[in-house]
């Protein structure tokens, strides 16, 4: 039994994405895992936890029993604390142990994968004991797990995967994301549209418009009078979607024509991952 045809594309990206990461970390000594990492807060030991706790809660295994220290300047709510309790539960391990550990939540996982017979929007666990459907929480894993991929990479300084399968995973999430950025937190008039060109390993061109009420939309066609047109390459614009970058250190990468002081409100904004 294979896993639903809409979660497929799914599964390969994460598949995809959490080899890489297996593939990235295996052969390294103890310091590298301490190398910090774009994610705010996490080491590559870090990232590597939280990859093995959230495929472990996909698995249904029990969350750890742990007590977080005061002082993690980084956790700021009660999503980013239960985040770290898989993180955080593991900063003592060994380089052999995290290895060990990933290889064995992996090999589990792909039998899980190969044995699923659930349809996408059976209910699942999600974080903070809420639920979600089955496509949902495989689609969160593809996006999360490049994500952390690519930090892991710019950390050990080996590019690579920015046009993989899980790539085009993140740039359709991030570009849903991109109405409520507009309208909603960065306060774009109404009727006005903004224009996004993003260019390099994965291109794209979408217009955030905003009716008469305020709410935006997305879509493909171009606009002929846009507000804001913001112009950068694919890793520029993850990088600042994700929370990774500050708009103020890209500020050479990013092209602005129009509205400078909306550009500016969006791109304050722009981070979408929690």
């Amino acid at each position: 039994m294979t896993v639903h045809p809409s979660l497929q594309n799914y599964a390969d990206a994460w598949t995809h994405a959490v080899e890489a990461i297996a593939e990235l970390v295996q052969p390294l000594v103890e310091g590298e895992w301490n190398r910090a990492t774009p994610c705010p807060g996490w080491s590559v030991r870090d990232i590597v936890s939280h990859v093995i706790g959230m495929e472990c809660e996909m698995l249904g295994d029990p969350r750890p029993i742990h007590s977080l220290p005061r002082d993690l300047y980084h956790v700021q709510s009660e999503f980013a604390r239960y985040m770290e309790m898989q993180v955080d539960v593991r900063r003592h391990h060994t380089a052999p142990e995290m290895t060990s550990e990933l290889e064995y939540v992996l090999i589990r996982r792909a039998r899980q994968l190969r044995n699923e017979s659930r349809t996408p929007d059976t209910a699942v666990r999600a974080p903070l004991g809420t639920e979600q459907t089955l496509e949902v929480a495989y689609r969160k894993r593809a996006f999360d797990t490049w994500v952390h991929e690519q930090d892991l990479r710019v950390a050990l300084n080996a590019p690579g995967n920015l046009d993989s399968p899980g790539a085009y995973v993140a740039r359709d999430f991030l570009i849903e994301a991109l109405p409520k950025v507009v309208a909603k937190d960065a306060g774009a008039p109404a009727q006005s549209a903004v224009v996004f060109d993003v260019s390099g390993p994965v291109e794209f061109l979408r217009t955030v418009r905003v009716d008469a009420e305020g709410r935006g939309t997305v879509d493909g066609s171009p606009s002929l009078g846009p507000l804001v047109t913001l112009a950068t390459d694919w890793e520029t614009f993850y990088r600042l979607a994700c929370g990774r970058v500050r708009p103020a250190a890209v500020a050479d990468r990013v092209k602005v024509d129009g509205d400078t002081e909306l550009a500016e409100a969006i791109l304050r904004v722009l981070a979408v991952t929690p």
